[in-house]
């Protein structure tokens, strides 16, 4: 029995109440940091991929900051995902968890931080961020934003600036998958808001397992002082998703809620990140993302409106390889 459970958590499916942060052992395992020091008008974040080809694990890191469209990312060979609860580590250059954030990516990009006060994941809920679709085995992507707040402390040097770092809010996710990113997708993540305790986060792409392929967009909503709102089941709480390179329009409902995020950025402001070939074992630009944009969101329950709020320090996605390379090319010098 427990061999079987095993096989079923190696294909990427988690059963209710999993533990999704832990290591699956798939293709792809990504863990991403966002701090957001709204007082300073700053936006860091820390990413790293553990991906497993046959030639053994590799990670992609990276480190990214606003303003001033900072990155810095690296390809190294010594990594792995942790067993037991969220992180990844990739030699000394990148050692990340659920209490502290270190990566030196050389002298111009380093992060040391302590974090504190998490706003977790409800233990209480049978399902993550993918919802039901945790359960279907060998997804090509699955997600799940395990940390919803909380406060950063410490350092991070940006471009041979120190910044410090008293009280960021911070943001944590997971996504996995059997072979890397899809086709095409869409992300966003908001902090900075009138209230502190407000989250925001959205993940939508092309899902595919074998001959199954649908498009899906998950929405997460932290109220101000209330509950969790999770959005984008088929039938129950669909979401529509309208996206570009420079907007953002997110709808969804249940029957009792209905949400709407507006987002906008100009795509010259945009970073071109990269994302993993796993088999390949480097990296292509995958993502323009944007790490300062403007997010307004709209709350609605049974018709009326329960919280509006605007944040100027968003992190917006829109993804695709053949579009971000494209994009990646014309702006060489």
């Amino acid at each position: 029995m427990r061999q079987v459970a095993a096989r079923y958590r190696a294909s990427g499916a988690d059963l209710p109440f999993g533990s999704l942060t832990s290591r699956h052992g798939v293709a792809m395992e990504g863990y991403f940091w966002r701090l957001t020091d709204p007082a300073a008008g700053r936006v860091v974040t820390a990413l790293i991929g553990v991906q497993r080809s046959r030639q053994g694990p590799w990670a992609l890191v990276g480190l990214g900051a606003h303003p001033g469209r900072f990155w810095r990312q690296d390809v190294l060979m010594d990594a792995q995902a942790r067993s037991h609860g969220p992180g990844a580590r990739a030699g000394s250059a990148f050692v990340a968890d659920d209490r502290r954030i270190l990566v030196d990516l050389g002298p111009d990009a380093r992060l040391d931080v302590t974090l504190a006060d998490l706003d977790l994941w409800p233990r209480n809920r049978p399902f993550g961020g993918s919802s039901w679709f945790q359960m279907v085995p060998g997804l090509n992507q699955y997600w799940h934003p395990w940390l919803l707040g909380g406060r950063a402390t410490g350092t991070a040097t940006i471009d041979g600036a120190t910044w410090r770092l008293d009280d960021a809010q911070v943001y944590a996710e997971k996504n996995w998958g059997s072979d890397g990113f899809p086709d095409a997708w869409w992300w966003g993540q908001a902090h900075g808001f009138a209230e502190r305790d407000a989250c925001v986060a959205f993940a939508g792409g092309e899902v595919s397992a074998g001959p199954l392929r649908t498009t899906v967009t998950a929405v997460v909503v932290r109220l101000p002082g209330g509950p969790l709102l999770r959005l984008g089941n088929p039938g129950t709480s669909p979401v529509r998703a309208t996206t570009s390179d420079g907007s953002w329009l997110i709808a969804g409902r249940t029957r009792a809620w209905h949400v709407q995020l507006v987002g906008h950025g100009h795509p010259g402001d945009a970073l071109v990140l990269p994302v993993p070939l796993v088999a390949e074992r480097r990296a292509v630009p995958g993502a323009l993302e944007h790490l300062g944009a403007t997010l307004d969101v709209r709350v609605r329950h049974h018709g009326r409106l329960v919280w509006e709020g605007t944040s100027g320090l968003a992190g917006l996605e829109h993804g695709g390889l053949d579009r971000a390379a494209a994009e990646a090319r014309r702006r060489e010098p």
